[in-house]
Protein backbone atom coordinates (compact mmCIF):
# COMPACT_ATOMS: atom_id res chain seq x y z
CA UNK A 1 0.00 0.00 0.00
CA UNK A 2 1.32 3.29 -0.57
CA UNK A 3 2.57 5.40 2.24
CA UNK A 4 1.09 8.64 3.69
CA UNK A 5 3.80 10.71 2.94
CA UNK A 6 5.04 9.16 -0.85
CA UNK A 7 3.77 11.85 -2.97
CA UNK A 8 7.63 13.26 -4.16
CA UNK A 9 8.97 9.75 -3.97
CA UNK A 10 9.22 7.71 -7.04
CA UNK A 11 10.73 4.55 -5.51
CA UNK A 12 9.25 2.57 -3.02
CA UNK A 13 10.75 2.08 0.23
CA UNK A 14 13.26 -0.67 0.84
CA UNK A 15 11.96 -3.74 3.10
CA UNK A 16 15.19 -3.30 5.24
CA UNK A 17 14.66 0.26 4.96
CA UNK A 18 10.81 -0.30 6.25
CA UNK A 19 12.07 -3.04 9.19
CA UNK A 20 14.87 -0.14 10.58
CA UNK A 21 12.81 2.64 10.03
CA UNK A 22 9.31 1.45 12.09
CA UNK A 23 8.44 1.77 15.49
CA UNK A 24 5.02 0.10 15.33
CA UNK A 25 6.44 -3.10 17.55
CA UNK A 26 6.77 -0.85 20.84
CA UNK A 27 4.44 2.74 20.33
CA UNK A 28 1.59 0.95 20.05
CA UNK A 29 1.52 0.72 23.40
CA UNK A 30 0.84 4.58 22.73
CA UNK A 31 -2.76 3.20 20.78
CA UNK A 32 -4.58 4.75 23.86
CA UNK A 33 -3.13 8.04 23.92
CA UNK A 34 -2.77 8.63 20.14
CA UNK A 35 -6.64 8.04 20.00
CA UNK A 36 -7.48 10.26 23.02
CA UNK A 37 -5.45 12.49 21.59
CA UNK A 38 -7.24 12.45 17.90
CA UNK A 39 -10.34 12.85 19.35
CA UNK A 40 -9.61 15.74 21.28
CA UNK A 41 -8.07 16.83 18.18
CA UNK A 42 -10.68 16.10 15.70
CA UNK A 43 -13.81 17.43 18.48
CA UNK A 44 -11.34 20.85 18.30
CA UNK A 45 -11.66 21.53 14.39
CA UNK A 46 -15.16 20.51 14.53
CA UNK A 47 -15.22 23.49 17.25
CA UNK A 48 -13.14 25.99 15.33
CA UNK A 49 -15.11 25.45 11.81
CA UNK A 50 -11.91 24.00 10.19
CA UNK A 51 -14.08 20.64 9.94
CA UNK A 52 -17.51 20.37 9.20
CA UNK A 53 -19.22 19.08 12.89
CA UNK A 54 -20.84 16.38 11.18
CA UNK A 55 -17.31 15.30 9.80
CA UNK A 56 -15.76 15.82 13.03
CA UNK A 57 -18.38 13.41 15.00
CA UNK A 58 -18.04 10.83 11.73
CA UNK A 59 -14.28 10.50 12.33
CA UNK A 60 -14.80 10.46 16.51
CA UNK A 61 -16.80 7.66 15.96
CA UNK A 62 -14.31 5.87 13.51
CA UNK A 63 -11.66 6.51 16.12
CA UNK A 64 -13.95 5.09 18.91
CA UNK A 65 -14.59 1.61 16.55
CA UNK A 66 -10.44 1.67 15.92
CA UNK A 67 -9.91 1.68 19.82
CA UNK A 68 -12.59 -0.65 20.17
CA UNK A 69 -10.89 -3.25 17.76
CA UNK A 70 -7.67 -3.03 19.53
CA UNK A 71 -8.65 -3.17 22.89
CA UNK A 72 -10.35 -6.93 21.43
CA UNK A 73 -7.42 -7.99 20.09
CA UNK A 74 -9.08 -7.58 16.54
CA UNK A 75 -6.49 -5.09 14.82
CA UNK A 76 -3.56 -6.16 12.85
CA UNK A 77 -0.55 -4.12 13.32
CA UNK A 78 1.63 -4.23 10.47
CA UNK A 79 5.42 -3.29 9.82
CA UNK A 80 4.74 -0.99 6.99
CA UNK A 81 2.40 0.94 9.14
CA UNK A 82 5.42 2.73 10.37
CA UNK A 83 4.36 3.75 13.63
CA UNK A 84 0.99 3.66 15.35
CA UNK A 85 -0.04 7.03 14.12
CA UNK A 86 -0.24 5.50 10.85
CA UNK A 87 -1.95 2.80 11.67
CA UNK A 88 -4.72 3.95 13.61
CA UNK A 89 -5.52 7.15 10.96
CA UNK A 90 -5.16 3.93 7.65
CA UNK A 91 -7.64 2.24 9.71
CA UNK A 92 -9.54 4.70 10.24
CA UNK A 93 -9.52 5.84 6.70
CA UNK A 94 -10.43 2.23 5.86
CA UNK A 95 -13.72 2.66 8.14
CA UNK A 96 -14.79 6.14 7.22
CA UNK A 97 -13.20 6.60 3.92
CA UNK A 98 -9.67 7.95 2.64
CA UNK A 99 -11.38 11.46 2.18
CA UNK A 100 -12.54 12.05 5.48
CA UNK A 101 -10.15 9.74 7.44
CA UNK A 102 -7.21 12.23 5.73
CA UNK A 103 -9.00 15.42 6.87
CA UNK A 104 -8.06 14.26 11.25
CA UNK A 105 -4.32 15.11 10.15
CA UNK A 106 -5.46 19.49 9.69
CA UNK A 107 -3.49 21.35 11.76
CA UNK A 108 -1.00 18.87 13.20
CA UNK A 109 2.33 17.00 12.81
CA UNK A 110 3.65 13.27 13.64
CA UNK A 111 6.02 15.14 15.43
CA UNK A 112 3.04 17.07 17.78
CA UNK A 113 1.26 13.85 17.51
CA UNK A 114 4.17 11.95 19.41
CA UNK A 115 5.32 14.16 21.52
CA UNK A 116 1.87 14.56 23.04
CA UNK A 117 1.04 10.89 22.95
CA UNK A 118 4.54 9.65 24.67
CA UNK A 119 4.08 12.67 27.43
CA UNK A 120 0.23 11.49 28.01
CA UNK A 121 1.85 8.08 28.24
CA UNK A 122 4.59 9.33 30.77
CA UNK A 123 2.19 11.79 32.83
CA UNK A 124 -0.03 8.47 33.65
CA UNK A 125 2.99 6.60 35.29
CA UNK A 126 4.13 9.47 37.12
CA UNK A 127 1.20 8.98 38.79
CA UNK A 128 0.86 5.05 38.68
CA UNK A 129 4.04 4.70 40.38
CA UNK A 130 3.40 7.71 43.17
CA UNK A 131 0.69 5.30 44.14
CA UNK A 132 2.80 1.92 44.59
CA UNK A 133 5.45 3.97 46.67
CA UNK A 134 2.87 5.24 49.00
CA UNK A 135 1.67 1.35 48.96
CA UNK A 136 5.33 0.92 50.06
CA UNK A 137 5.48 3.40 52.59
CA UNK A 138 1.77 2.35 54.42
CA UNK A 139 3.61 -0.98 54.98
CA UNK A 140 6.64 -0.18 56.21
CA UNK A 141 4.91 2.21 58.60
CA UNK A 142 3.01 -1.50 59.64
CA UNK A 143 6.18 -2.69 60.52
CA UNK A 144 7.72 0.32 61.88
CA UNK A 145 4.44 0.54 64.15
CA UNK A 146 5.33 -2.95 65.18
CA UNK A 147 8.93 -2.65 66.31
CA UNK A 148 8.97 0.48 67.98
CA UNK A 149 10.66 -0.96 71.11
CA UNK A 150 12.97 -4.00 69.21
CA UNK A 151 16.60 -2.84 69.21
CA UNK A 152 18.67 -3.41 66.42
CA UNK A 153 22.44 -1.87 66.01
CA UNK A 154 22.93 0.98 64.02
CA UNK A 155 25.62 0.75 61.24
CA UNK A 156 28.30 3.14 59.92
CA UNK A 157 30.66 1.82 57.69
CA UNK A 158 29.09 -1.00 58.42
CA UNK A 159 30.53 -1.39 61.58
CA UNK A 160 28.36 -1.06 65.04
CA UNK A 161 27.78 2.68 65.96
CA UNK A 162 25.14 3.08 68.38
CA UNK A 163 21.68 1.10 69.49
CA UNK A 164 18.63 2.20 67.60
CA UNK A 165 15.14 0.79 66.79
CA UNK A 166 14.17 -1.44 64.20
CA UNK A 167 11.19 1.34 63.63
CA UNK A 168 13.57 3.86 63.04
CA UNK A 169 15.89 1.98 60.76
CA UNK A 170 12.91 1.53 58.74
CA UNK A 171 11.32 5.07 58.82
CA UNK A 172 15.10 6.29 57.16
CA UNK A 173 13.41 4.20 53.87
CA UNK A 174 9.99 5.54 54.37
CA UNK A 175 11.91 9.38 53.86
CA UNK A 176 13.59 8.81 51.16
CA UNK A 177 10.61 7.17 49.12
CA UNK A 178 8.48 10.38 50.71
CA UNK A 179 10.88 12.53 48.67
CA UNK A 180 10.75 10.15 45.45
CA UNK A 181 7.24 10.81 45.87
CA UNK A 182 7.21 14.29 45.96
CA UNK A 183 9.90 14.30 43.24
CA UNK A 184 6.94 12.50 41.08
CA UNK A 185 4.82 15.22 41.84
CA UNK A 186 7.03 18.20 40.87
CA UNK A 187 7.95 16.24 37.31
CA UNK A 188 3.96 15.39 36.60
CA UNK A 189 3.16 19.70 37.78
CA UNK A 190 6.01 20.64 35.40
CA UNK A 191 5.45 18.59 32.50
CA UNK A 192 1.37 18.50 32.35
CA UNK A 193 1.50 20.64 29.31
CA UNK A 194 0.34 19.88 25.67
CA UNK A 195 1.98 20.16 22.84
CA UNK A 196 -0.72 19.19 20.37
CA UNK A 197 -0.78 22.22 17.53
CA UNK A 198 2.45 22.56 17.50
CA UNK A 199 2.93 20.92 13.88
CA UNK A 200 6.03 19.98 12.69
CA UNK A 201 7.77 22.81 14.56
CA UNK A 202 6.22 26.18 13.41
CA UNK A 203 3.36 26.16 15.05
CA UNK A 204 0.20 26.21 11.81
CA UNK A 205 -2.38 28.77 10.22
CA UNK A 206 -4.77 27.08 10.91
CA UNK A 207 -7.30 28.86 13.55
CA UNK A 208 -7.21 26.23 15.96
CA UNK A 209 -7.46 26.30 19.86
CA UNK A 210 -5.04 24.45 21.40
CA UNK A 211 -6.06 25.33 24.86
CA UNK A 212 -9.78 23.42 23.75
CA UNK A 213 -7.57 20.25 23.59
CA UNK A 214 -5.65 20.61 26.40
CA UNK A 215 -8.63 21.34 28.67
CA UNK A 216 -9.78 18.18 27.29
CA UNK A 217 -6.92 15.99 27.86
CA UNK A 218 -6.58 16.73 31.37
CA UNK A 219 -3.53 19.21 30.84
CA UNK A 220 -2.86 22.32 32.95
CA UNK A 221 -2.23 24.42 29.59
CA UNK A 222 0.02 24.35 26.56
CA UNK A 223 3.16 24.74 25.89
CA UNK A 224 4.62 28.32 25.09
CA UNK A 225 7.08 27.20 22.16
CA UNK A 226 6.37 25.07 19.38
CA UNK A 227 10.00 24.13 18.32
CA UNK A 228 10.94 23.77 21.66
CA UNK A 229 7.12 21.04 22.29
CA UNK A 230 7.68 18.85 19.55
CA UNK A 231 11.71 18.05 20.49
CA UNK A 232 10.99 18.15 24.26
CA UNK A 233 11.56 14.85 26.12
CA UNK A 234 12.70 16.45 29.42
CA UNK A 235 9.50 14.66 30.79
CA UNK A 236 10.66 11.38 29.67
CA UNK A 237 14.19 11.87 31.00
CA UNK A 238 12.45 13.40 34.35
CA UNK A 239 10.47 10.13 34.47
CA UNK A 240 13.69 8.20 33.98
CA UNK A 241 15.75 10.20 36.52
CA UNK A 242 13.07 9.21 39.13
CA UNK A 243 12.88 6.07 38.62
CA UNK A 244 16.53 5.40 38.72
CA UNK A 245 16.57 7.84 42.47
CA UNK A 246 13.66 5.26 43.30
CA UNK A 247 15.94 2.14 42.27
CA UNK A 248 19.02 3.67 44.50
CA UNK A 249 16.49 3.52 47.53
CA UNK A 250 14.67 0.17 47.08
CA UNK A 251 18.83 -1.12 46.20
CA UNK A 252 20.24 0.52 49.54
CA UNK A 253 16.83 -1.39 51.03
CA UNK A 254 17.29 -4.74 49.34
CA UNK A 255 20.72 -4.90 50.02
CA UNK A 256 20.25 -4.78 53.95
CA UNK A 257 17.29 -6.94 53.90
CA UNK A 258 19.67 -9.40 51.56
CA UNK A 259 22.24 -8.74 54.59
CA UNK A 260 19.87 -9.06 57.67
CA UNK A 261 18.73 -12.68 56.16
CA UNK A 262 21.99 -14.13 56.31
CA UNK A 263 23.51 -16.23 58.85
CA UNK A 264 25.92 -13.66 60.40
CA UNK A 265 22.93 -11.47 61.18
CA UNK A 266 19.94 -13.20 61.11
CA UNK A 267 17.55 -10.18 61.42
CA UNK A 268 14.81 -11.52 59.31
CA UNK A 269 13.22 -14.15 57.57
CA UNK A 270 12.00 -13.97 54.18
CA UNK A 271 8.74 -15.82 53.26
CA UNK A 272 8.94 -18.90 51.57
CA UNK A 273 6.56 -17.34 49.16
CA UNK A 274 9.36 -14.64 48.35
CA UNK A 275 12.31 -17.15 48.35
CA UNK A 276 13.72 -19.80 45.88
CA UNK A 277 16.36 -22.56 46.59
CA UNK A 278 19.49 -24.38 45.34
CA UNK A 279 19.56 -26.62 42.43
CA UNK A 280 22.13 -28.67 44.20
CA UNK A 281 21.95 -27.41 48.32
CA UNK A 282 18.93 -28.58 49.89
CA UNK A 283 19.47 -25.80 52.75
CA UNK A 284 19.70 -23.01 50.72
CA UNK A 285 16.83 -19.71 50.90
CA UNK A 286 17.86 -17.50 48.74
CA UNK A 287 16.56 -13.79 48.91
CA UNK A 288 16.25 -13.66 45.30
CA UNK A 289 13.70 -11.02 44.99
CA UNK A 290 15.80 -8.82 46.86
CA UNK A 291 19.22 -9.53 44.61
CA UNK A 292 16.64 -8.77 41.24
CA UNK A 293 15.57 -5.49 42.38
CA UNK A 294 19.05 -4.22 43.43
CA UNK A 295 20.35 -5.74 40.13
CA UNK A 296 17.73 -4.29 37.93
CA UNK A 297 18.69 -0.94 39.23
CA UNK A 298 21.89 -1.18 36.72
CA UNK A 299 18.70 -1.27 33.95
CA UNK A 300 17.19 1.12 34.80
CA UNK A 301 20.33 3.40 35.10
CA UNK A 302 21.47 2.25 31.56
CA UNK A 303 18.01 3.68 30.21
CA UNK A 304 18.23 6.66 31.56
CA UNK A 305 22.00 7.06 30.15
CA UNK A 306 20.76 5.87 27.02
CA UNK A 307 17.97 8.47 26.46
CA UNK A 308 20.59 10.96 27.63
CA UNK A 309 23.11 10.26 25.09
CA UNK A 310 20.50 10.55 22.55
CA UNK A 311 19.32 13.58 23.16
CA UNK A 312 22.96 15.21 23.71
CA UNK A 313 23.90 17.52 21.03
CA UNK A 314 20.74 17.21 18.57
CA UNK A 315 19.52 20.17 16.57
CA UNK A 316 16.30 21.53 16.79
CA UNK A 317 13.18 20.65 16.03
CA UNK A 318 12.46 17.10 15.61
CA UNK A 319 15.32 14.64 14.41
CA UNK A 320 14.28 10.55 13.88
CA UNK A 321 17.00 10.22 16.47
CA UNK A 322 14.33 10.71 19.03
CA UNK A 323 12.48 7.48 17.90
CA UNK A 324 14.74 5.65 20.34
CA UNK A 325 13.16 7.61 23.39
CA UNK A 326 10.41 4.83 23.81
CA UNK A 327 11.80 1.82 24.41
CA UNK A 328 14.05 2.52 27.62
CA UNK A 329 10.77 4.53 29.01
CA UNK A 330 8.71 1.46 28.22
CA UNK A 331 11.06 -0.98 30.59
CA UNK A 332 12.11 1.18 33.00
CA UNK A 333 7.95 1.64 33.85
CA UNK A 334 7.56 -1.85 33.97
CA UNK A 335 10.50 -2.52 35.69
CA UNK A 336 9.55 -0.27 38.68
CA UNK A 337 6.00 -0.93 38.84
CA UNK A 338 6.72 -4.91 39.01
CA UNK A 339 9.26 -4.60 41.30
CA UNK A 340 7.88 -1.72 43.92
CA UNK A 341 4.60 -4.87 43.62
CA UNK A 342 6.76 -7.81 44.65
CA UNK A 343 9.06 -5.85 47.09
CA UNK A 344 5.84 -4.75 49.21
CA UNK A 345 4.64 -7.63 49.14
CA UNK A 346 7.90 -9.28 50.45
CA UNK A 347 8.52 -6.84 52.97
CA UNK A 348 4.52 -7.52 54.22
CA UNK A 349 5.44 -11.07 54.67
CA UNK A 350 8.72 -11.27 56.25
CA UNK A 351 9.50 -12.08 60.03
CA UNK A 352 11.33 -10.18 62.68
CA UNK A 353 14.00 -11.76 64.67
CA UNK A 354 13.74 -9.33 67.73
CA UNK A 355 15.96 -11.49 69.30
CA UNK A 356 18.82 -11.92 67.29
CA UNK A 357 18.67 -7.96 66.97
CA UNK A 358 19.32 -7.38 70.71
CA UNK A 359 21.92 -9.99 70.76
CA UNK A 360 24.18 -8.07 68.21
CA UNK A 361 23.81 -4.98 70.15
CA UNK A 362 25.93 -6.68 72.94
CA UNK A 363 29.07 -6.66 70.80
CA UNK A 364 30.25 -3.66 68.82
CA UNK A 365 30.04 -1.44 72.06
CA UNK A 366 27.54 0.53 71.29
CA UNK A 367 27.16 2.60 74.09
CA UNK A 368 30.86 3.88 73.74
CA UNK A 369 29.63 7.24 72.46
CA UNK A 370 27.14 7.34 75.53
CA UNK A 371 29.97 7.04 78.04
CA UNK A 372 31.65 9.65 76.04
CA UNK A 373 28.88 12.08 76.18
CA UNK A 374 28.15 11.44 80.01
CA UNK A 375 31.78 12.42 80.73
CA UNK A 376 30.99 15.99 78.92
CA UNK A 377 27.71 16.62 80.12
CA UNK A 378 27.95 15.75 83.82
CA UNK A 379 31.78 16.13 84.72
CA UNK A 380 32.26 18.70 82.34
CA UNK A 381 35.58 16.88 80.86
CA UNK A 382 36.16 17.96 76.83
CA UNK A 383 35.02 15.99 74.25
CA UNK A 384 38.35 14.77 73.26
CA UNK A 385 39.44 13.26 77.06
CA UNK A 386 36.12 12.27 77.29
CA UNK A 387 36.70 10.22 74.11
CA UNK A 388 40.11 8.99 74.95
CA UNK A 389 38.99 8.04 78.90
CA UNK A 390 36.18 5.56 76.12
CA UNK A 391 38.18 4.27 74.08
CA UNK A 392 40.93 2.90 77.31
CA UNK A 393 37.20 1.24 78.77
CA UNK A 394 36.89 -0.38 74.70
CA UNK A 395 40.34 -1.50 75.49
CA UNK A 396 40.00 -2.88 78.49
CA UNK A 397 36.23 -4.90 77.15
CA UNK A 398 38.65 -6.10 74.36
CA UNK A 399 41.09 -7.46 76.02
CA UNK A 400 38.48 -9.78 78.08
CA UNK A 401 36.53 -10.63 75.18
CA UNK A 402 33.25 -8.56 76.67
CA UNK A 403 31.16 -5.97 75.55
CA UNK A 404 31.61 -2.30 76.94
CA UNK A 405 28.39 -2.21 78.49
CA UNK A 406 28.91 -5.73 80.24
CA UNK A 407 31.98 -4.35 82.46
CA UNK A 408 31.81 -3.96 85.84
CA UNK A 409 31.85 -0.51 87.77
CA UNK A 410 35.25 -1.11 89.32
CA UNK A 411 36.55 -2.10 85.91
CA UNK A 412 35.57 1.12 84.60
CA UNK A 413 36.22 3.31 87.33
CA UNK A 414 39.83 1.74 87.12
CA UNK A 415 40.20 3.66 84.25
CA UNK A 416 39.25 7.02 85.41
CA UNK A 417 37.61 8.36 88.46
CA UNK A 418 35.05 10.39 86.93
CA UNK A 419 33.19 7.36 85.98
CA UNK A 420 30.57 6.76 88.58
CA UNK A 421 27.97 4.53 89.24
CA UNK A 422 25.46 7.50 87.36
CA UNK A 423 27.91 6.32 84.29
CA UNK A 424 26.63 2.72 84.79
CA UNK A 425 22.93 3.97 83.79
CA UNK A 426 23.96 5.44 80.20
CA UNK A 427 25.52 1.93 79.60
CA UNK A 428 21.97 0.51 79.22
CA UNK A 429 21.12 0.07 75.29
CA UNK A 430 17.21 0.96 75.81
CA UNK A 431 18.53 4.39 78.08
CA UNK A 432 20.71 4.84 74.90
CA UNK A 433 18.37 4.98 72.53
CA UNK A 434 16.11 7.13 74.49
CA UNK A 435 18.58 9.61 74.92
CA UNK A 436 18.65 10.79 71.71
CA UNK A 437 15.18 12.26 71.82
CA UNK A 438 16.69 15.45 69.93
CA UNK A 439 14.14 16.28 66.56
CA UNK A 440 14.78 12.96 64.20
CA UNK A 441 16.46 10.93 66.64
CA UNK A 442 15.58 7.29 67.41
CA UNK A 443 14.25 7.28 71.11
CA UNK A 444 10.37 6.88 70.86
CA UNK A 445 9.08 10.49 71.38
CA UNK A 446 10.83 11.03 68.15
CA UNK A 447 9.79 8.23 66.22
CA UNK A 448 6.18 8.85 67.42
CA UNK A 449 6.66 12.11 65.84
CA UNK A 450 8.03 10.77 62.88
CA UNK A 451 5.15 8.42 62.72
CA UNK A 452 2.78 11.25 63.03
CA UNK A 453 4.72 12.83 59.98
CA UNK A 454 3.98 10.40 57.89
CA UNK A 455 0.69 9.22 58.52
CA UNK A 456 -0.56 13.11 57.92
CA UNK A 457 1.14 12.96 54.73
CA UNK A 458 -0.30 9.22 53.49
CA UNK A 459 -3.86 11.15 54.56
CA UNK A 460 -3.27 14.48 52.62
Amino acid sequence: MQKMWSGRFSEASSKLLEEFNASINYDKNLFLQDINGSIAHATMLGKCGILDKNDSKKIVDGLNEVLKEIQNDKFVFKIEDEDIHMAVEKRLSEIIGADLGGRLHTARSRNDQVALDFRMFVLNEFKEILNLLLNLIKTLLKKVKEHKDTIMPGFTHLQHAQPVSFAYHLLAYCFMFKRDIYRLKDSFKRNNFSPLGCAALAGTPHKIDRFEVAKNLGFDGVTSNCMDSVSDRDFALELLFDISLIFTHTSRLCEELILWSSQEFMFISMSDKFSTGSSIMPQKKNPDVAELIRGKTGRVYGNLIALLTTMKSLPLAYNKDMQEDKEGVFDSVNTAKTSLIILNEMIDSMSINSENMLKACKTGHLVATDLADFLVRQKNIPFRKAHFITGKCVAIAESKGLDLSELSYEELRSVDENIDEDAMRVLNLNNSKEARNSVGGTANSSVENQIKELDEFLNS
